[in-house]
């Protein structure tokens, strides 16, 4: 095998989140985006002593898996929603498989209690962020996700099926308003130009929206804001637009963040049920982007979370404070805390809007806020980013010496890092489940309990 050479295989192995491998010789090959039973060409990228990488070039035959036709028009074009050949009980089982072997590797002795589906298939999302750019190097304006494989080229997106149909239609508009105007898009590398994202939040019980155009000030009245208002109130909706925003951003970083915020029209929130309780949800505070899969997802959780009358529960990477909330009625008291300051306001308006007293929100980050609080927990619920704990703050949660843990996931491959240091530090896992909030994609969310060995 040499640097560079093209070749064929089937794909005997699979992995979190998206990595297939075979054997060609006495080496194994790792080629991100093939699936398991698929015939691939591929090229040979990197070579490493025993091992190597390939870059996928073609899909030759299809996995036994694949038993249907993707069902978005950018489907190949696009990065996103790669699992659309597979039938959605087919999507479920390849879940179950790279959760389990993620969890076999780091824990034994526990009960698996299998994956829980979401209730929608498609137009699921309530929040997502678009991209301005150009479909090639030169191109004319486009605004959508990123293709497959590319960190620069973006595909304009008018249908896609993850979405509610009000999605792609204030997407087609935006683009073709800006188009018209020759409004140049901002370009990470030169840092010039002026459009950057576009981000939609939408209630799925009430379908309000909130529509975030996000740019650079370096031409602000070439962003037409007050005819784009208009615009956006002019088209046809399912759903009615609770606030249009502009945010304003210069930073370097291609990132979507605030350098100030105007409101063009309504407000910069709307309200979102969730098990009984209302969630007050602004434009750069975090909920779960499946609205009626997270009620699935904190059910569960919340049955993890087991008997609380008495008990002070701390609900780490709290969010807008969702899970405290549905915990604070039956326990003595929940402090949460979260670093984005944002969340932690909603939190609590969120809170005394649902008539709880007894739940707290600190802004922070987790590591440094622990130090701070003067309560003890009798419980603790970890909810953290995708990366998982921080080593220092697992220590620090792991030395409170509680009897159970209940730890959510959105990324196994970090779940079963921490479970391993977990299980080496006196803890077991009891039971764990899988829920899928990310139909159509490699993503998937855990939920586990830990409970101390000496109890």
């Amino acid at each position: 095998m040499k640097k560079g050479q093209v070749l064929e295989g089937v794909i005997t192995e699979y992995s979190f989140p998206n990595k297939g491998s075979l054997m060609v010789e006495d080496r194994k090959v790792t080629i991100k985006g093939a699936f398991k039973g698929q015939k691939v060409k591929f090229l040979v990228s990197k070579l490493r002593k025993g091992k190597a990488e390939g870059r996928l070039l073609e899909v030759l035959e299809q996995s036994p898996l694949e038993d249907c036709s993707p069902m978005c028009p950018h489907f190949g074009v696009c990065g996103g929603c790669t699992y659309q050949t597979m039938s959605y009980e087919n999507q479920l089982a390849v879940k179950v498989e790279l959760v389990k072997d993620l969890l076999d590797g780091v824990v034994t002795d526990y009960q698996w209690e299998g994956i829980l589906g979401s209730p929608v298939e498609t137009a699921y999302r309530n929040k997502m962020e678009f991209s301005f750019g150009d479909e090639y190097k030169g191109g004319p304006l486009a605004l959508g996700l990123h293709k497959k494989g590319s960190f620069h080229d973006i595909v304009n997106i008018t249908d896609c099926k993850i979405v509610h149909e009000d999605y792609n239609r204030i997407v087609t508009f935006t683009r073709q308003f800006y188009e018209d105007r020759n409004v140049p898009f901002y370009r990470k590398m030169q840092h010039e130009g002026v459009l950057r994202h576009l981000v939609i939040r939408q209630s799925v019980k009430t379908k309000k929206l909130l529509v975030n155009l996000v740019a650079s000030t370096q031409d602000i009245p070439a962003l037409d804001l007050e005819a784009y208002k208009d615009g956006l109130l002019a088209l046809p909706l399912e759903g009615e637009i609770a606030g249009i925003l502009y945010t304003k951003n210069d930073s370097l970083a291609d990132t979507v963040q605030s350098d100030g915020m105007e409101i063009l029209y309504g407000v910069d929130y709307f309200y979102e049920e969730v098990l009984g309780l209302q969630f007050k949800i602004t434009p750069f505070s975090f909920f779960q982007t499946n609205t009626l899969s997270a009620e699935v997802l904190y059910t569960a959780a919340r049955n993890y979370v087991g008997e609380i009358t008495d008990a002070t529960v701390f609900d780490l990477y709290s969010g807008t404070g969702t899970i405290a909330q549905l915990m604070a009625p039956v326990a003595k008291k929940v402090i949460g805390v979260e670093i984005v300051e944002e969340a932690v306001e909603s939190a609590r308006e969120n809170a005394k809007a649902n008539g709880l007293d007894n739940c707290e929100f600190i802004a922070g980050d987790v590591l440094k806020v622990l130090d701070t609080i003067e309560d003890k927990p009798d419980m603790i619920v970890l909810d953290p980013p995708r990366d998982g704990i921080h080593p220092k703050a697992l220590s620090k949660i792991i030395d409170y010496g509680v009897d159970r843990i209940v730890y959510i996931s959105c990324k196994p491959t970090s779940l079963a890092r921490d479970l391993a240091v977990f299980t080496e530090r006196g803890y077991r896992v009891e039971k764990a489940c899988a829920v899928d909030q990310f139909v159509s994609t490699v993503h998937v969310e855990c939920v586990t309990l830990l409970q101390r060995k000496n109890t």
